[in-house]
């Protein structure tokens, strides 16, 4: 079941310009008028328009675009750019997470292991699958799948989009910050390349528990920080209702992530944004992703590691003040 229609805040023009072309197109269908000059300059201007709104985007505004309830999620890129996909469950200790979705796959001439967040499509799959946030078993078994892959020599695709961890008591029970924290050691060692890819939310260590990779791919609106803009206004003004400073201060967008060198190319969205044209976003993301396998496929497993500890230890900058 599809989602119902949806607008944000700042695509009002958009739509009404919609719904212009629609009831011409109605009235041309019934042969009231020859209305397909009308038409087509309200198409161009839509496509105008559409592009002028989606370039001048504020951060919290790309906040927005990546929790739009048509973006496609972790699936969607999976059965657009992959043949094959045999999905595994369960960590082997506790049980399986519905929020981490993972298994092998063709993409091209590479059978890759595949790990993704996956938010649901309705309100009944997003409440199995925990709006995409994940349990400690969900970060466990996907540690599982990343030493599988490391077993057979396969290269890992990780797909991130999550508002978080799992912050319930159960799961602090069950060890959630060490789960996450033993990723991002483990991730660090692993013998085979790991290419990234953002591509709607990323929070905190709910995104970074599977996040520690050679190659990082960021799509155009999608978004990431350690901490949701909420929570940022939540602690520094006590209210949720400045989340829109809150993401300006806190930098999130693709745009600031890559002049700050957390990410390594931010892979450009269709007008409008991924949910508009999905196949064309899945397009422009697997096109990267497959030179990325070329690429990363050839470099020696020391050389690797080696190059993914530069890469972290490169990360941010500071500042020593003389005394």
């Amino acid at each position: 079941m599809s989602p119902p229609e949806f607008h944000l805040d700042f695509e009002k023009p958009l739509v009404e310009l919609e719904r212009e072309i629609i009831e011409l197109e109605r009235r041309a269908d019934k042969g009231e008028a020859d209305l397909a000059g009308a038409i087509k300059a309200l198409k161009k201007e839509l496509s105008r328009k559409r592009e002028e709104i989606y370039g001048s985007l504020s951060r919290w505004d790309r906040v927005k675009v990546a929790r739009h309830p048509r973006r496609p999620y972790t699936l969607d890129y999976v059965n657009r750019l992959t043949e094959g996909f045999v999905e595994l469950h369960g960590d082997r200790g506790f049980r399986d997470d519905p929020a981490v979705v993972g298994g092998f796959a063709k993409m091209g001439n590479h059978i890759v292991m595949i790990v993704g967040q996956q938010k649901g499509k309705d309100v009944k799959e997003n409440l199995r699958r925990n709006f995409g946030m994940m349990h400690p078993e969900g970060y466990r078994k996907a540690l599982r799948l990343f030493r599988l892959a490391e077993k057979f020599h396969r290269p890992i695709l990780i797909f991130i989009d999550t508002p978080g961890a799992y912050p319930g008591i159960g799961a602090e029970e069950r060890g959630q910050a060490e789960a996450i924290a033993r990723n991002i050691f483990e991730m660090g060692r692993l013998r085979v390349p790991i290419i990234i890819s953002i591509i709607g939310e990323g929070a905190s260590g709910g995104a970074l528990g599977i996040g520690v990779g050679d190659v990082i791919l960021m799509l155009e609106n999608a978004w990431y920080s350690v901490i949701s803009p909420e929570g940022c206004a939540a602690i520094l003004w006590r209210d949720r209702a400045h989340a829109n400073k809150a993401a300006e201060a806190l930098k999130i967008s693709a745009h600031d992530l890559l002049k700050l060198k957390m990410i390594d190319k931010i892979i450009p969205e269709p007008p409008g944004g991924a949910h508009k044209d999905p196949i064309a976003a899945a397009e422009e993301l697997g096109r990267e992703i497959r030179a990325q396998l070329d690429r990363l496929t050839k470099i020696p497993p020391e050389e690797l590691l080696k190059m993914r500890l530069a890469k972290y230890r490169n990360m941010g900058e500071f500042t020593e003040e003389k005394r």
